[in-house]
């Protein structure tokens, strides 16, 4: 479960998985929330996990969209957030949140990085059609590197794609990849790694640890009968690829509400 801000470890790393692809990063003091989703209902999908608590909007520095789906810029859950946070945006998104009442908006390019508190977050490339609507304006679908005492990969959705190991050069090596490795429902259309795509993508990035996201969250209404089967099954089967595909490499589970956590690390002249 997650931590209490007093308890909070200002030089460690946690991560909190809140179901889909809502992730709340803690690094070096900052706290950082990528494509919050929490409600119930989301267009035509049901939510099958608890909502995130309230450590998931007080005290945020940064909220990051990887893209406009629904699934990853759900509206009203933004403005369960205070107006005065920052929200990274793909470039050409920033209209849509500053009408939100949002007025710290940074819209990036991939390639480009800006501090946020003591991290810097870099926009990556994602292969993935990132438009609000299949007619709407051509807006790409960023990943995010989030840089400070260590180095995390929040990937949005995204297919395997080959410039995957630069995105790990780059940083200097990731420790934590957090990999989607499903969709929703129990189909998957293009721009998406499934959990092979999803191993194959931790074999090019090799992260320290992989933690699976994207998945036993959302399902469409009326398919009652088989949704709890698969949602189970994507994680079960991106465990058994891990082990083919990327043997040797760590990865962990975790639940909605689940923290990962690792304490600071020490200074490299103590």
């Amino acid at each position: 479960m997650s931590v209490p801000l007093l308890d909070r470890d200002p030089r460690g790393l946690k991560v909190t998985w809140g179901g889909h692809a809502t992730v709340l990063i803690e690094l070096d003091g900052v706290r950082i929330v990528t494509d919050p989703v929490f409600r119930t209902r989301v267009i035509h999908l049901l939510r099958h996990v608890p909502e995130p608590g309230p450590d998931f909007t007080h005290g945020i520095d940064a909220i990051l969209i990887s893209h406009l789906h629904f699934d990853h810029l759900d509206l009203p859950t933004l403005k369960r957030f205070d107006r005065g946070v920052t929200v990274i945006v793909p470039a050409g998104a920033g209209a849509m949140i500053r009408r939100a009442g949002f007025d710290k908006v940074i819209e990036m390019l991939a390639g480009e990085d800006v501090p946020v508190g003591d991290v810097k977050v870099r926009a990556v490339n994602a292969e993935h059609d990132g438009r609000r609507h299949p007619l709407g304006a051509a807006v790409d679908a960023l990943g995010y590197v989030i840089a400070g005492s260590r180095q995390i990969y929040f990937a949005g959705d995204t297919d395997v794609h080959p410039g995957l190991p630069e995105i790990s050069e780059q940083a200097g090596g990731l420790e934590v990849a957090l990999l989607p490795i499903w969709g929703w429902g129990h189909k998957l259309g293009p721009g998406h790694m499934d959990p092979r795509g999803a191993a194959q993508a931790a074999a090019l990035l090799r992260p320290e640890l992989t933690v699976p996201i994207h998945w036993g969250t959302y399902f469409p209404i009326g398919m009652k009968g088989i949704r709890g089967r698969l949602l189970e099954k994507p994680v079960n089967a991106f465990s058994q690829q891990m082990g083919e595909i990327a043997p040797g490499l760590q990865s962990q589970v975790l639940r909605p509400g689940e923290t990962l956590s690792r304490p600071s690390r020490p200074a490299a002249n103590s």
